[in-house]
């Protein structure tokens, strides 16, 4: 695939996979705001109903005691006035007065307060005593008559303008009177469990009436004070509908309540999002991996054609010098090319069998015949196939076998491969005479080959991907370093079917360390 191609896709494919848990992130923002919304919105209508009816019970009051009081003979005594709570409107002094055993002056007119044919109803009050009378233009006993039923109806059915009237003089003398007479926190709390039980807000709250920024006593047992997140609503309008008063309520587990209904489409989104980037971040790696095996395979194909191409022309040029007429009465010429011939055969055949050996190892299909063998032979013979080169290279390889046990269960030329392959690396990376040593050591269950030399070492970046298929170490433009980067993959695979293990220790310019782990038997 063209690099600029990729690069678009893998940029597409991540604004994208962005761009769905944006608008996941705003559809899950959108339905906890909407249903705060629905809960503010309910709680407010609650708030609202019971404000009303706060209002409505107490004019209800007001109007029973005006009843009461109207029933009552225009002769009674104080002490039975005194007896009865009543409200009454004083328009000259502009005062609510509750009526229980003491009784202030005062004198106001309520016009056409019960019947069309009254002018007006008087109440007189004189220290102590009270009298209500009520004055007809054409009263035919020169009085009124009524029970306190019928007073209570009549107030309630009088005319639009009569009834503004009579309730815009409630309000405005009963909005002096001090909160706590007016209501209970015991009225509140049921009106509120009722209204919001309604609205299906089954929810612990707190509330508390303020009187202009100032907590007053009606309030419930928890509430401190108001916050952000309180509702609040003004109770007891007056005349102008307005109000000094206002209802707050605080709900404590209010987060808990909004989240909990919106909770199962939050957990949804957030599990196939969690899906979706697991699912997009493997593609994206395996898309990443196979481009880049891609180029390694490349690599690798060039590196093979090259490993054939060189025995291939050798074969050929011998072919040639067979061909003429003056070598070919040389037999010790044609014996010379014809062992060359083969030697180039064998060399080619071992390349095909590597890469053979490979694709097994790779698809864990090889069947490694394993025999007890001792390590130290092992380690000599593989010392023997690199000798040559690492002496005209005028290096050297030191042993220091310190192990005393050193038997193992292992396939000797697979072992044997191990063994070379690590000391191979170690000669083609050392640009100087190349300086190995083996070292082995052993405890009651495993032998240790450590296999050190002093060549360019690694960096930490390198020392985690060395065991990786088709990994080579970058070395810009330069390929002075020939192979096919399957030699310490191949080895760590070798070394985990014989129940062992391989570790690198490198320092970049200072050598590397190779850690060959295998388990003894007896």
């Amino acid at each position: 695939m063209n690099r600029r191609l990729f690069v678009f896709l893998v940029i597409m494919m991540s604004l994208s996979l962005i761009g769905i848990i944006f608008v996941q992130a705003y559809y899950i923002s959108n339905s906890i705001s909407n249903s705060n919304q629905q809960f503010a919105f309910n709680v407010n209508k609650a708030l609202t109903y019971t404000s009303e009816e706060l209002a409505d019970i107490e004019y209800k009051k007001y109007v029973s005691a005006l009843a009461d009081v109207l029933a009552k003979d225009q002769k009674a005594d104080s002490t039975a006035l005194n007896s009865i709570t009543v409200y009454k409107q004083d328009l000259l002094s502009k005062q609510y007065i509750v009526y229980n055993t003491g009784i202030l002056e005062e004198n106001f007119k309520v016009p056409s307060l019960i019947d069309s044919e009254n002018d007006s109803l008087g109440f007189y009050k004189y220290s102590g005593k009270s009298s209500v009378k009520t004055y007809a233009n054409n009263s035919i006993d020169g009085g009124l008559s009524l029970n306190s039923e019928a007073s209570f109806e009549r107030i309630l059915n009088m005319d639009r303008l009569q009834k503004a009237t009579f309730e815009a003089h409630y309000k405005s003398e009963i909005k002096s009177t001090p909160i706590h007479f007016r209501v209970s926190s015991l009225m509140i709390n049921q009106l509120l469990l009722n209204k919001l039980g309604a609205a299906s807000i089954e929810l612990d709250f707190e509330f508390g009436i303020y009187d202009m920024d100032q907590l007053t006593s009606v309030k419930s047992e928890n509430f401190i004070s108001k916050s952000t997140n309180s509702l609040s609503t003004p109770i007891f309008l007056d005349e102008n509908n307005e109000s000094q008063y206002q209802l707050y309520v605080n709900f404590p587990k209010r987060n808990r309540y909004v989240y909990s209904s919106v909770i199962g489409i939050i957990l949804l989104s957030f599990l196939f999002t969690v899906i979706i980037i697991i699912a997009y971040t493997s593609a994206l790696y395996q898309l990443i991996k196979q481009r880049k095996i891609s180029q390694i395979k490349t690599d690798f194909i060039n590196n093979m054609t090259h490993e054939f191409k060189t025995p291939i022309a050798t074969i050929n040029l011998a072919l040639d010098a067979i061909k003429n007429p003056l070598i070919i009465k040389n037999p010790e010429k044609i014996m010379r090319y014809l062992v060359m011939i083969k030697d180039e055969n064998s060399r080619m055949n071992a390349q095909v069998e590597n890469v053979l050996r490979i694709s097994q190892l790779q698809k864990n299909q090889l069947n490694i015949e394993k025999d007890p063998l001792e390590m130290h032979p092992i380690i000599e013979d593989a010392i023997t196939h690199v000798s040559l080169i690492v002496e005209d290279r005028v290096g050297y390889i030191k042993t220091h076998f310190n192990a005393k046990k050193t038997t193992v269960l292992a396939n000797t030329t697979y072992m044997t491969s191990v063994i070379v392959n690590i000391l191979d690396n170690a000669v083609k990376y050392s640009t100087s005479p190349p300086e190995i040593d083996i070292t082995t050591n052993n405890n009651s269950s495993n032998i240790f080959i450590n296999i050190k030399d002093k060549g360019n070492g690694m960096t930490k970046a390198v020392q985690k991907r060395i065991f990786e298929e088709f990994y080579r170490e970058p070395m810009g433009n330069l390929h002075n370093v020939k192979g096919h980067g399957l030699g310490l993959s191949n080895v760590k695979r070798i070394l985990e079917n014989h129940q062992g293990s391989i570790s690198v220790q490198s320092e970049k310019g200072k050598g590397s360390i190779f850690k060959i782990t295998l388990p003894l038997i007896s």
